[in-house]
């Protein structure tokens, strides 16, 4: 891994809990490594008014609360501020503060833009950075943009048309950061290195997918961010609709970012937009997690009494195309459920016919590959053995592979996607077409007023989310 380029990473919200969580420790971890280079600063950008010491103590802080120590590296004093004020005016100023940091540091004028705000900021400050002319720079200019990207169809389409306006796409990188856990990635690897695998992955012999992501956590500090939102656009729009797109894609041309980006973008034009029977939404009431009562979602500081908004969300997904016709994909996401968990199940099809029922075995057993992308890692591909003894007793068994007992511990999804900008690399990291065609699928969903059931806290949602599958002969598989 080669260093990045002396390069100044501008963060707007720098002060903010996205900074202070996730984007300072990254990039202490990548100076660490050697990988921020010898020459960098960190400018942070904030409404408050801070001096540089005071925002360099905000990241002593985020350091220590994410186990990393200060004193091992050199990120303090790379750390300034700048406190900006509203109108065209705050950004021009801001323009100046940058070059005024590079040539104290003799940078190049390469330059990353990190949108660490909130969603209603992202219009002004496209637009800022466009119209004082910091779209461009002497070097390289990337602008890093969080979910989610537009809350519909019409508004990504039109901060879309923003962002090309003044950056080209090469520029652009839309974040999502399930796609820089290396579970994630290795998708790729386990398909398209293994031809065992990438052999049967098909309808001829897989019966169905589940890909899970649950919460223990609720709403935290979210509350005002997240009840205008809820959990079909927070979470199936992007994370589980990447994960889609990563088991459903075709073998890419190249293992570059515009072949991956383009197979994907092929998944969603095949992709056949749910019904409002292929959805069952939720919303979590009073129950216990780890057995601690919670309250329910409409308790929660910030959240009105008679919300709405919906916390779970499981719905089944098919794909219109030669390789995945007539097979269903069931997503499910929500808060308060039982574990963290964050999976995908491959089911393969049955026998076509089964030996072993006369012998006490009239269960027709089948295959099952999860991957796990947290907690513990890795994967487990379940088979039928025969036990010791008399009889033809079958048990269902795993070979399994965790990423902790071969690599130890796995670096952050922020450190590899911060370092990726650095280098220019934008394989995991989704294109304009990518997010239009995604929200374009589950538009009709947002349209119409779908009813929210309630679940205990708890609990793996309500029960008609098991109804969705079981009309299949399906069950949704724990952990």
């Amino acid at each position: 891994m080669r260093p990045a380029d002396p390069s100044l990473i501008v963060i707007l919200g720098g002060a903010g809990d996205l900074s202070r969580r996730m984007l300072i420790p990254a990039l202490a971890r990548l100076a660490r490594e050697g990988l921020l280079g010898e020459r960098y600063a960190i400018l942070g950008v904030g409404t408050a008014p801070r001096t540089d010491a005071a925002f360099r103590g905000i990241a002593r802080e985020a350091l220590r609360a994410a186990g990393l120590p200060f004193e091992a590296t050199r990120l303090c004093e790379a750390c300034f501020y700048y406190q900006q004020v509203r109108g065209m005016e705050g950004y021009r100023a801001l323009r100046a503060r940058i070059e005024e940091v590079e040539r104290a540091h003799g940078l190049p004028g390469n330059r990353v833009f990190y949108l660490a705000l909130p969603p209603e900021k992202f219009h002004e400050s496209v637009v800022g950075l466009g119209e004082v002319g910091l779209a461009r720079s002497p070097g390289f200019t990337r602008i890093v943009i969080e979910k989610p990207f537009g809350r519909d169809a019409a508004s990504a389409a039109e901060l879309n048309r923003e962002l090309h306006a003044r950056f080209d796409e090469s520029q652009i990188y839309r974040i999502d950061h399930y796609l820089g856990k290396e579970t994630t990635r290795n998708l790729l690897v386990f398909r398209f290195a293994n031809p065992i695998f990438e052999s049967v992955w098909n309808r001829s012999h897989i019966e169905s997918v589940q890909i899970t992501v649950a919460e223990k956590l609720g709403v935290e500090q979210r509350a005002g961010y997240y009840d205008t939102i809820g959990g079909l656009r927070d979470m199936v729009q992007n994370h589980l609709t990447q994960l889609v797109c990563l088991i459903g894609m075709e073998v890419p041309g190249a293992l570059d970012a515009e072949a991956i980006r383009y197979e994907k973008v092929k998944v969603l034009r095949c992709a056949v937009p749910p019904a409002d029977g292929d959805v069952v939404l939720g919303q979590y009431g009073r129950g216990r997690i780890d057995g601690a009562e919670v309250p329910a979602y409409r308790e929660e500081p910030g959240i009105a009494p008679d919300s709405t908004t919906d916390t779970f969300a499981a719905l089944r997904l098919t794909l219109d195309s030669w390789r995945w016709q007539g097979v269903p994909f069931f997503l499910r996401t929500g808060k308060r459920l039982p574990a963290r968990l964050t999976q995908i199940c491959v089911n393969f099809r049955r026998p076509p016919v089964w030996l072993f029922k006369g012998d006490g075995q009239p269960e027709l057993h089948r295959n099952r590959l999860v991957m796990r992308l947290q907690p513990d890692e890795g994967f487990q591909l379940y088979f039928d053995v025969k036990t010791p003894g008399e009889g033809m007793v079958l048990k269902t068994l795993p070979l399994h592979f965790e990423y902790k007992e071969a690599f130890g511990e796995l670096p952050p999804a922020y450190q590899t996607l911060v370092y990726d900008v650095l280098l220019g690399d934008q394989t995991l990291f989704v294109d304009a077409r990518w997010t239009e065609a995604s929200w374009r699928l589950y538009q009709p969903l947002l349209e119409h007023r779908l009813p929210v059931y309630n679940y205990p806290a708890g609990s793996w949602g309500p029960a008609e989310a098991e109804e969705l599958l079981s009309c299949k002969g399906e069950r949704w598989e724990k952990w």
